[in-house]
């Protein structure tokens, strides 16, 4: 995306922002930001009617969110002097399985990868979409998720991919299976976008999680019509986990499902996220992590969404950990 966006930073956690190749960082203009819990809303109609295929062809990645060196070092001073707050909360794991069944988990074929085509079919070849939303006028793109929802209808993404520089996004849909161009099962606009409170009042990386509510489109739900992944919360770190996205910056076009795959670490620099060895870029914001994939028929449990990167560390994609407050936004969107 042309231009350079802006980020903040408080003394909690570094607030980053960016659209593609942007590194500065200031705050956003005073009174932009919505009240905590927030939700946006908007007339799916409206939004369905925006998206052409044109259109689409014309969005621009959102890139990953981006934090380099300086900022990074700024931030941890501020956080050093200031009172201390509370950590991503660790509270009781819970894990909602897939809407359907899964054979038992085969040998990690394709264990490590750190970024590369994704050819092995099954569910995530549905669930796992694009999704396409109108930001600061400009016409853009993310990565989202189906899961498995009271609602049939929730779609988990990353935070910046609803709302960035105290703006929820508009014209927002949700394009699960897009390959080449195309829409195989629909093309799905929200009724509703919605963050957890940290990053809707103030872009706090840690909690850089985002849910949309889609209405049934041709009678039909979401999940009824895709299938729903499963969820999990506090499961830990250092884990086998795959990521899955749309890049669609170079050296990806947006046109095919990217997927990476290896144990993950402890952010070792500033937030409290999951890092990947992984080389997907922008576009790929809010795709799915998963816990116990299964390659076989291509389910597992959502864990975590593409969040970010460091300037000065190529090459590996972070996540926030799913905690409580990823929890308490799920069961928010699943119960609208």
């Amino acid at each position: 995306m042309p231009g350079r966006t802006s980020a903040r930073v408080t003394a909690a956690a570094l607030l980053a922002a960016g659209a593609l190749c942007a590194t500065a960082l200031q705050a956003p203009a005073a009174g932009a930001a919505e009240p905590p819990g927030a939700a946006a809303t908007q007339d799916p109609k409206k939004a369905a009617a925006f998206w052409t295929a044109d259109r689409m062809r014309a969005a621009k990645p959102l890139d990953l969110l981006s934090v380099g060196r300086k900022k990074l070092n700024a931030a941890a001073a501020r956080a050093a002097s200031a009172p201390a707050t509370r950590a991503v909360p660790r509270g009781k794991k819970v894990a909602v399985p897939p809407t359907l069944p899964s054979l038992p988990s085969p040998a990690l074929k394709s264990f490590t990868q750190p970024g590369g085509p994704w050819t092995g079919g099954g569910k995530v070849t549905k669930t796992t979409g694009r999704v396409f939303f109108t930001y600061q006028g400009r016409k853009a793109s993310c990565s989202g998720d189906a899961v498995t929802s009271k609602n049939g209808s929730t779609v988990l993404t990353a935070g910046h991919c609803v709302k960035l520089d105290g703006k929820w996004h508009t014209n927002w849909i949700f394009v699960p299976g897009y390959h080449d161009g195309q829409a195989p099962h629909g093309e799905w606009a929200a009724s509703k976008t919605l963050s957890t409170p940290q990053w809707t009042k103030s872009e706090d990386i840690n909690y850089d999680v985002g849910a949309a509510v889609v209405p049934p489109l041709n009678g039909k739900r979401l999940t009824d019509a895709v299938g729903g992944q499963g969820v999990a919360f506090n499961t830990g770190y250092l884990k086998k986990m795959y990521a899955f996205g749309y890049p669609a910056a170079a050296p990806y076009d947006g046109s095919k499902l990217i997927y990476c795959s290896g144990t993950t670490i402890k952010d070792p620099a500033f937030s409290k996220d999951h890092g990947m060895t992984c080389n997907m870029t922008g576009g790929s914001s809010g795709g799915p992590w998963f816990t116990k994939f299964d390659e076989k028929t291509g389910t597992g449990l959502q864990s975590s969404v593409n969040s970010f990167g460091y300037t000065f560390l190529p090459n590996t994609m972070f996540g926030p950990y799913f905690g409580d407050d990823a929890k308490n936004l799920y069961d928010q969107a699943q119960n609208s």
